[in-house]
């Protein structure tokens, strides 16, 4: 019962903070960030006054709704990525996409060697600052250009492709990092080690894209002679079950093979309006129902204490953050001959955040990643929160720098 009862307040209160959102021109994700993480913060430090909603988020019911909405962020992520064909964009946006995943890799990768304690996990603590600093949160990029009337211009495209492209190059960075963390987050990584995970990422996308290219649009032209009432939602999530299922079996995590299966999704393999249908079901049952309750898990694992004993790393990591996507995207965009305006709304549009960085930092978390070396360091053990208010700021941030430079005038 109290399982349920924490559910209705969670959704009352991510819903009314999204539609806040929307009203002051903020992307509703922004929204229901906050709100989660500031309901599941608000849950822990008054878990004496409400015994009963506290048992319910240590519940393994709970526990499994938040792995369920990891997967179904990580899936609606991956459908999204689809419309756009990424044969088509041009190479300019390839350019700007590189750029935009290169300077924030490095950037993560050098502030952890250069902040971070010597351990055995310092290299994938590394780059899990580095990930976490690369992704950009397409959604959310979509809706700000769409808010400016930008969305059909040559920015607005050079932005949403870059973006996307951005996600298919984090996916590989992805699926070596979450293998590096589950298989070895508490134990020796070394270059055996190294050349065993690559293998393991390797085989994985050598079986997955040809069976997605090839097998899924074979079956699914099968599935359109059955008559049972949502046959194309089920064949979805049967084939991200079985790409999460063989992920796990092979030593990766469950999010990298839905959000791969995810991409798979297309209208080409489905009809169109069959592909728009299921997007607002998937839609719905995800930031409806499931991405608040990951949100909230969120905030009950963030403790302020740890960042507070690191102030100056935090401000470095949100300048970082900023500068580094800002730089990496924007000085490409001028060099494909964007004027400074426009390029510096490129910078700014592939800075935004969302919740694919915090999944990332959940499986790390989960994994022991910030444990290490016992006894962590305050710099290690608050690397969580850091980044969890590190994506917070961004994906608010992002909209409002963007539309002073879009509109200096209002």
């Amino acid at each position: 019962m109290d399982v349920l009862f924490l559910l209705l307040v969670l959704l009352i209160i991510t819903r009314t903070f999204a539609e806040l959102a929307e009203r002051v021109n903020l992307p509703a994700i922004a929204g229901e960030l906050t709100a989660g993480v500031a309901l599941g913060l608000a849950l822990k430090l008054a878990r004496d006054f409400t015994p009963g909603l506290w048992e319910a988020t240590q519940s393994e019911t709970f526990e499994s709704l938040v792995h369920l909405g990891m997967f179904f962020l990580m899936l609606l992520a991956g459908i999204r990525m689809e419309p756009l064909d990424f044969a088509r964009t041009s190479k300019s946006a390839i350019f700007v996409a590189v750029g935009g995943m290169v300077v924030p890799v490095g950037a993560g990768i050098l502030l952890g060697f250069a902040v971070l304690p010597e351990s055995p996990l310092k290299l994938v603590q590394s780059l899990f600052l580095g990930t976490a600093l690369a992704i950009t949160a397409v959604p959310v990029a979509v809706r700000i250009f769409m808010d400016l009337g930008e969305f059909e211009t040559r920015v607005g495209k050079t932005v949403i492709a870059a973006a996307l492209w951005d996600d298919l190059i984090s996916l590989f960075l992805l699926a070596f990092l979450v293998a590096s963390i589950t298989n070895h987050g508490v134990g020796e990584f070394g270059p055996d080690v190294l050349f065993l995970l690559l293998g393991k990422v390797l085989l994985f996308f050598a079986v997955t894209i040809p069976v997605g290219l090839y097998v899924f649009p074979f079956i699914a032209g099968h599935f359109k002679r059955l008559r049972f009432p949502e046959v194309d939602f089920s064949m979805l999530l049967i084939g991200a079950l079985a790409y999460a299922t063989f992920a796990e079996a092979m030593g990766l995590h469950f999010i990298i093979g839905a959000f791969l299966a995810g991409m798979f999704f297309h209208p080409g393999m489905v009809p169109k309006a069959a592909y728009r249908r299921v997007g607002v079901q998937m839609s719905g049952v995800t930031r409806g129902f499931l991405a608040p309750i990951f949100f909230v898990s969120v905030g009950l694992q963030l403790d302020f204490s740890a960042v507070t004993s690191t102030p100056m790393f935090l401000a470095l990591l949100i300048l970082i953050a900023l500068l580094s996507k800002f730089v990496g995207a924007g000085l490409p965009a001028m060099a494909i001959g964007l004027s400074q305006r426009e390029s510096a709304m490129v910078g700014v549009g592939m800075s935004g955040r969302g919740a694919v960085e915090l999944i990332v930092a959940g499986v790390a978390l989960e994994a022991g990643l910030f444990l290490q070396p016992p006894p962590p360091a305050p710099v290690v053990e608050g690397l969580y929160s850091s980044i969890v208010i590190m994506a917070l700021v961004t994906t608010l941030a992002a909209p409002i720098i963007l539309r002073r430079i879009a509109a200096p005038d209002r």
